[in-house]
């Protein structure tokens, strides 16, 4: 669900991003998400600014005075505003480049309120033709305004209101006796909404919570938290163009650890090993674990030798520092290997260039 193809920027300006808040705290990866949706379900889009901009013209055509040749002209002009700023937003997000935001939900508001400006005029028209024209219209485009914006409930409800909100407006200023019922049945309505769009946004953010923390499982080891096998491989093949080096890590007489002092402490050696590979060696690259004793450095961005170089102390330190578990003070050494995959090279090669390197240096 969430959709990494593309990244909308988030808005800067004070009210767009309070409308746009999730409501609850939410992490940065799962906010550009949210904004995202914002942009997406195009046809719903093209459907409701056409669908404006006919009922708009109909409604001009069949009572041309000025308060609704205006109408007409700016959902005209709305409309054409509104399709090149979501097409430039998409051909910016594509680029990695910074995205209007903040303007594109200024201008869902605007279109907001001439739909509900148009249905407020409709109604004090006395053309009952018209007035249900435009009513008919203003309900309708509820379902798409939540559907597009419920993953930022404060927008959704603004629009909401600004929409279907002045036909209560107009029912009670049309002198009509009867439409006083529905100037009370519309506030219930809008609340429902309300409501709703709040609920639903709740349950998207919980279902990308879950879709984030699944692939974070799928992706990383339990016990070390570490990347594991499938991510480093994953890395490896998005950087096939460059070239790479491997290092494997391995720890040597891991099973006389688990046997004298337990799977426990072997578990608090493992997490301890991992840790201080990730402080020696992450500036150079990704730290994971492939799995049982044996650890992995991907690094793209250094020479052979720094890599050797911090190997070196990486060794040095664990030989000479206890690693105290609840049991007792376990002394352990490393050994490494180091292989370089060059451009378009496959990650088995390396590895194995690498495995055979780790087993000269046992």
């Amino acid at each position: 669900m969430i959709d990494k193809t593309r990244t909308f920027s988030l808005p800067r300006w004070r009210i767009t991003r309070w409308l746009a808040d999730p409501i609850q705290e939410v992490p940065y990866e799962i906010r550009l998400a949210l904004i995202s949706t914002l942009y997406g379900t195009l046809p719903i889009f093209i459907g409701g600014v056409v669908n404006t901009v006919l009922v708009s013209a109909l409604i001009a055509l069949r009572q041309p005075q000025a308060p609704f040749l205006v109408w007409f002209a700016f959902e005209a002009i709305l409309c054409i505003a509104r399709t090149y700023l979501i097409l430039a937003a998409y051909r910016a997000a594509d680029q990695r480049r910074e995205t209007p935001t903040d303007l594109y939900i200024v201008l869902a508001l605007l279109w907001a309120f001439g739909v509900g400006a148009g249905t407020f005029m409709s109604l004090l028209s006395g053309d009952w033709v018209v007035a249900t024209l435009a009513c008919l219209s203003s309900a309708a485009m509820m379902g798409g305004i939540c559907f597009r914006n419920f993953a930022a409930p404060r927008l959704a409800s603004a629009m909401i209101a600004l929409s279907f909100g002045p036909t209560c407006l107009g029912a009670v200023w049309s002198g009509e006796p009867i439409m006083l019922l529905t100037a009370l049945q519309i506030p219930f309505y809008l609340y429902a909404m309300g409501k709703a769009v709040y609920r639903l946004s709740a349950m998207l953010i919980s279902t990308m919570r879950a879709e984030r923390d699944n692939e974070h499982r799928a992706k990383h080891d339990v016990l070390t938290g570490l990347p594991n096998r499938r991510f480093l491989m994953e890395t490896s093949e998005a950087l096939a163009s460059h070239p790479m080096v491997l290092a494997i890590v391995d720890i040597d007489q891991f099973k006389t650890v688990n046997d004298t002092y337990g799977h426990q402490a072997g578990d608090a050696v493992l997490q301890t090993v991992g840790a201080l590979m990730t402080t020696r060696l992450s500036a150079y690259g990704m730290v994971g674990r492939l799995g049982g004793e044996e650890f992995a450095l991907i690094a793209p961005r250094a020479s052979v030798e720094q890599i050797v170089a911090g190997l070196g102390e990486l060794l040095r330190t664990v030989e000479t520092t206890p690693i105290v578990t609840s049991s007792a003070k376990i002394h352990v050494t490393l050994s490494a290997g180091v292989a370089v995959r060059e451009p378009s090279g496959s990650f088995d090669n390396v590895y194995s260039e690498a495995d055979e390197a780790l087993y000269r240096a046992k």
